[in-house]
């Protein structure tokens, strides 16, 4: 076996509380590889391992109401040949199935079959350029191949290493470029690579898309506007169609948002969506195109060397009306910079909108702070670097829909349950100063997730997510944004991953469901399980152990 696969195979990287070095990212020593096996067909055997169907032991008992899948999307690869991948999101997109049925367990899990993948394979080294890993040379062409090589154009990659949803009656791997995967939620096999680009005027959506009752969904890209600006596009895919038709192809934008600088889009990774409105929080990390054109195809920049921060812009709220869909151009809502990559809620409440927020403060991107090279240093490095990132907060911000003249100066929020406030400027603008629901030193909540079939859109009490200690998931919280109190399920050295709330059927109380994460706990027996919780109590009711090592997973859906 060559070094390289073995240093796949054996890395073990450095994370907290932990005194022995763990592996969370990589797959490290589950794959046992005899030496003789060559380079390529260790990967291969490797893959075969991953889609065998594991029985997990149970402990604990399961909701007998409790039937379905649980979707998850990670990244699973992070070194093809002698080639490693450089960030958290780099990694070739893996996806894991639990289903769950009669009390009884499976998991089961695939590589998506993407060109990125399969190319990478073939070839054994990064063919096409991810999110902070620039594509490398094939070292079978001369100097005068690679250099006009760099000419033939930006091939945009189809890793859909994020998120997993529904479109109609089909599920779609997504990630944040104008590719996404069709996969089947049964086998896990890739069916088709479909490019948005050939329905929809979009250089790309979110992984983070809404969802009416009826299936519609809803998504945000940014696009080119008139005069070659830049703009983000509303985009609306219909539900299933009675005629089997594929309803990408009635897909539309119905609204277009303009961008602050003509050249430069911000970052998106989520919006909101009220019942009659849209919000685009515009924030200060940019996308330079024109570094984004010009450098990729000269020296073989990657997506992460084209964002730059506006350290004066300042945060942007946008708000769009649903029916008829158009711009508000006259409510011009602005505060200070931060990052922002999860919305929470947005509902509206006797004439402002409430949109609640997980924010890092400041201009300064976060994505600069997850190379796996920070992560997998030793704790008090990982530390330090979280020390210089960005702070996070939970922020409710409350925008008034009625702006007056006359009430320059004071604050227009009437909201007897919250102390947001918003001021009108003489220049038009509302300057919005938030309340903050959670915020502790170096400890994020993150990857929120709400009741959304219940509570998305309208008022309500709690969210559930990722408790990072220094950039670190070492817990799981609930948080009530009414009263700020928190509930925590925690463990000593386990690593979850973002709670997905799944109702009771027929509940009528907002926390009455479970939760489910996967969590990782390296160096036991089985080194790592399906979580299930009370999400009104935040007690463990059950776990499922699998005796194989789970990489991170990133975001994910349950398919009852």
């Amino acid at each position: 076996m060559s070094s390289s696969i073995a240093s796949m195979c054996q890395y073990k990287a450095k994370w907290p509380t932990l005194k022995m070095d763990k592996n969370l990212l990589d797959f490290s020593a589950e794959f046992v590889f005899h030496k003789h096996i060559s380079n390529q067909h260790a990967v291969f055997a490797l893959t075969d391992k991953l889609n065998k169907i594991h029985h997990p032991v149970c402990e604990g008992l399961l909701p007998a109401w409790l039937g379905g899948s649980l979707l998850r999307m990670g990244p699973g690869l992070f070194e093809v040949g002698d080639q490693p991948f450089h960030h958290l999101f780099d990694g070739q997109a893996l996806m894991h199935k639990f289903d769950l049925k009669d009390g009884q367990v499976t998991y089961y899990r695939k590589f998506l079959k993407t060109d990125a993948y399969v190319r990478a394979m073939a070839e054994n080294r990064v063919v096409i350029t991810e999110f902070g890993t620039a594509m490398y040379p094939d070292p079978c062409k001369n100097i005068f191949s690679r250099f006009f090589s760099y000419f033939r154009g930006i091939e945009v990659t189809d890793n859909c290493v994020v998120n997993v949803y529904p479109i109609g009656e089909d599920f779609y791997a997504v990630t944040e470029t104008n590719y996404i995967t069709k996969v089947d939620p049964e086998s896990l096999d890739t069916l088709k690579k479909v490019d948005l680009c050939k329905y929809l005027s979009v250089n790309g959506v979110t992984a983070h898309p809404h969802f009416e009752s009826d299936g519609t969904v809803y998504n945000i890209g940014n696009c080119f506007g008139k005069n070659m600006s830049l703009a983000y596009n509303i985009v609306r895919i219909p539900p299933a169609q009675k005629d089997k038709s594929d309803p990408l192809e009635k897909s539309q934008v119905v609204v277009q948002l303009p961008s602050s600088e003509r050249l430069k889009p911000s970052y998106i990774h989520s919006f909101g969506l009220t019942d009659n409105y849209f919000v685009f929080v515009e924030q200060p990390v940019k996308i330079n195109l024109l570094k984004f054109l010009s450098a990729w195809s000269v020296r073989g920049a990657t997506y992460m060397d084209c964002f730059e921060s506006n350290e004066s812009m300042g945060t942007w709220f946008h708000l769009a009306t649903k029916e008829p869909a158009a711009h508000l151009s006259s409510h011009k809502f602005r505060t200070s910079a931060f990052n922002i990559f999860h919305h929470i809620n947005a509902y509206e409440d006797q004439g402002f909108i409430v949109v609640d927020l997980c924010v890092w403060k400041s201009h300064d991107f976060v994505y600069n702070y997850l190379y796996l090279a920070n992560l997998r240093g030793e704790w008090e490095e990982v530390k330090k670097a979280a020390m210089r990132a960005p702070q996070p907060e939970v922020r409710r911000y409350v925008l008034p829909l009625d702006l007056h003249s006359e009430e320059q100066g004071k604050n227009l929020v009437s909201l007897p349950y919250t102390t947001a406030t918003a001021a009108l400027h003489s220049d038009g603008t509302v300057w919005l100063e938030p309340e903050v629901l959670f915020s502790k030193p170096r400890q994020a909540f993150e990857f929120p997730q709400i009741n959304y079939a219940q509570c998305r859109g309208r008022k309500y009490s709690f969210t559930y997510g990722l408790g990072l200690n220094h950039f670190i998931p070492d817990k799981i919280v609930k948080l009530n944004v009414q009263t700020k109190e928190t509930r925590v399920w925690e463990e000593e050295e386990c690593y979850p991953s973002e709670p997905l709330f799944v109702p009771t059927p027929g509940a009528t109380r907002e926390d009455d469901g479970v939760l489910l994460s996967i969590v990782v706990k390296p160096g036991a027996e089985r080194p790592g399980f399906l979580l299930v919780l009370d999400a009104a109590k935040m007690t463990e009711m059950a776990r499922a152990e699998v005796d194989s090592i789970f990489p991170v997973t990133l975001h994910g859906f349950y398919k009852p």
